[in-house]
This record gives C-alpha cells, structure tokens and sequence, in this order.
C-alpha cells in the first residue's frame, strides 16, 4: 500500500466513525461569544474560566511588554532567551503556589512530555490516572518506563497497583480537575498513598488552577496538600498560554540539564511573561470572578436537570452533557449553533467509546441571559 492509499483509507475510515475533525476561524469576543464569519455566538466551548482573555490590563501589560522586550526571546532560555520578566515570572509563581522552584514552558503538553522525558527510566513505573490527558499518555508510551493505568479516582484500583514490585521509582499521576470529566481527583488521600508508598505524587491541574482553593492557588491549595511536583497553564482561567512546572530545586535543575523542551526550544516571549505576570495578580485578586463563575455553574445545573441526557455531576466549569452517539453528538452540536449557540461535540479517542458527549464550559464573563439561552436551545433540541 503506497502513503497516498494509506491516508486516503484511514481518513475515509475517519470519516465512516463520525470522527471527521474540522477547525473553523472563529474570533474570540469579550463577554463570553465568540464570531464565526458574520454571525455572533453565546461561546460556551472555551477554557477562559474566569473572562480575563479580554481583561484590559493584561492586554495593556502585553503591549508594554512588546514596546520593552521585543516580540520574541530569539532563542532558547539555555542560550539568551530567558530574559529578568522570566526570571521574575518564576519566582513569584513558586513563591505564590508554596514550591521552592517554577520552571516555564511554551504549553502544557510540552511540560507534561518534558516531565517524563526526562525523569522516566527503564526501570521506573507511572502509574496514572486512567482520564488523564492525551499529553502525559503519549509520552508515557513513549518512554521507557513502564506505564500502568489505575480506574479513575480509584484508590483500591491505585493501591493494587501498587502492591506490584517495581525495580525503579514510581510516579503517580493525576489532574486536578479532569478535562473531559470535571470532576476533581481525591487528592488528600492520594498523597497519602504516596506517601506510604515512597512514590512521588504529580498532579497536572491545568483546569483547577486559578479557579479552585484560596486566591486561585488551585486544587492543591484546596485539598491542602502540596504534590512533588504540579504542573499548572496559563491558557485556562488565566486567559494567556504557557505552563510552568512547580518542583524542589534538585529536579528543578535536573529538569534545566535535561529537558529538551526547555534546551532546544525557543523560550516564551518575554512580552507574554509580563502579562502573564499581570494576570496572576488578577488572578489572586479575583474572588467575585470566581463566586461569578460558581453562581454560572449552579444556574445552569439547575435549568439542565431535566435534559434527557446524562449531565456529568460535576462542579467546576466544565459540565459534560453526555450523547454516547458520535454522530447524535456532533448533530447536537450544529442544532445548537443554528440556534445561536456555540458548543463543540467532543468524541473519542478524546473520550472514552460510546460517551461522545458536549463539553460545556462556563465562564465568569457569561451572563445569566446567555446561560438561560444555551439551556432554552438545548430543551429545543431534545424536542
């Protein structure tokens, strides 16, 4: 079989599933819409959980910060790319979220596969959540460890595994909030099990962060546990992107030696580290956001209780409507946009088979109105 009759086979294959994915030009908008052409969407698809993607003062910080540093760091941070912003990004975040160490990164899947890239060995074991994210998975197959999947927010499935023997060091690995789930990892009680264990605890709380525990700090912060090491984004209620990984300073330099992703790629713009510097402040300060964004979530909870489908019992931003159908799932999808309303149908191997579903994701900046609409089309819908 030549490479043209390959793809020409897989992507028809795509097709017959109801998998087909598309990416369609959409302008962001202040105020929870989001354009699409000429036409204007209530935009209940985005991760901007707190509405500070539009914030003026981050926009306004940005702008300062390209006028003082440039429009890039030119090179990687290992050569002239880490400027005093990223320097002092760092050090305020670590000191923020209690970690002696913050190194940055460009995504969060580039700190996820940084992590086991570098630490993970031949004889060492990872032993992850069964929902955890497709970045932390895909390196996890990747490297030479050996990866072992524990039933989600299962401690007896977790403590099984855990009974094995293991020649070299585990890792346990979660989210703090799930992406496709909502839900929150049992934190507490799998630091315990670490700690009993000798394992380090790892915890990617891109979806937590900024939006849970006090001032933001996230699900840690709420659950009151510190892990070994915590991966938070920017790109969610802090409205930018980038990631940082918090650690000690041994793996923190060992990272710096060792990460590629840190040694051979360009560093993050400095301009976008100061705002990402203004929007951590707002961040901390933002408490009525966050109590805004829990009274969004318990309003629409309400006015979904009677949808025909399962509503996930979740209570963060995300709120999976769950379809199981592909094909029922994406048509939900575009009978909610031709009524106004902008909702993507996630399907797998994003999720598990048989749960496509819509991924709901509510924000601080959406009004009461807007929440009222998406829940009126949905009862349409089901009609």
């Amino acid at each position: 079989m030549s490479w043209q009759q390959r793809l020409t086979q897989e992507l028809q294959q795509q097709r017959n599933a109801g998998l087909w994915r598309t990416r369609l030009p959409v302008t962001p908008l202040a105020g929870g819409r989001v354009r699409a052409g000429e036409t204007e969407f209530h935009h209940f698809s985005s991760n901007d959980y707190l509405g500070l993607s539009h914030h003026p003062e981050i926009i306004s910080a940005w702008q300062q910060g390209l006028s003082r540093w440039g429009a890039g760091a030119g090179a990687s941070g290992h050569v002239t790319g880490h400027t005093p912003v990223h320097q002092q990004l760092e050090e305020t975040l670590a000191g923020w979220l209690g970690f002696p160490q913050a190194l940055l990164f460009q995504s969060g899947f580039a700190a996820n596969q940084a992590l086991v890239f570098s630490l993970a060995q031949a004889t060492d074991r990872l032993l992850a959540d069964k929902l955890m994210h497709a970045s932390f998975l895909e390196a996890a197959h990747l490297s030479p460890a050996n990866l072992r999947r524990f039933r989600h927010n299962s401690l007896s499935s977790l403590t099984q595994l855990l009974r094995s023997s293991c020649d070299g060091e585990s890792l346990i690995v979660t989210e703090g909030v799930f992406s496709m789930d909502g839900d929150q990892a049992p934190l507490a009680a799998l630091r315990q099990l670490a700690d009993r264990s000798g394992s380090w605890l790892v915890v990617d709380d891109a979806h937590g962060f900024g939006v849970c525990g006090p001032q933001g700090r996230g699900s840690c912060s709420q659950q009151q546990i510190r892990p070994d090491i915590l991966v938070v984004t920017f790109g969610k209620a802090a409205g930018i992107s980038g990631a940082a990984i918090l650690c000690g300073p041994e793996l923190a330099d060992y990272l710096r030696q060792k990460a590629r992703h840190l040694i051979y790629s360009t560093a993050m713009p400095p301009a976008q580290a100061v705002a990402i510097d203004t929007a951590l402040r707002l961040v901390a300060g933002g408490d009525e956001l966050r109590e805004k964004l829990q009274q969004n979530i318990a309003c629409f909870r309400q006015l979904a209780a009677d949808l025909p489908w399962a509503l996930a019992p979740s209570e963060s931003a995300i709120q999976p409507l769950i379809i199981g159908d592909n094909q029922a799932a994406q048509q939900l999808a575009m009978t909610l946009r031709r009524g106004g309303v902008w909702v993507n149908a996630i399907r797998p191997p994003t999720v598990p088979a048989g749960s496509a579903r819509l991924r709901i994701t509510l924000s601080a900046a959406h009004q009461p109105e807007q929440i009222r609409q998406l829940a009126e089309q949905l009862y349409a819908a089901a009609r």
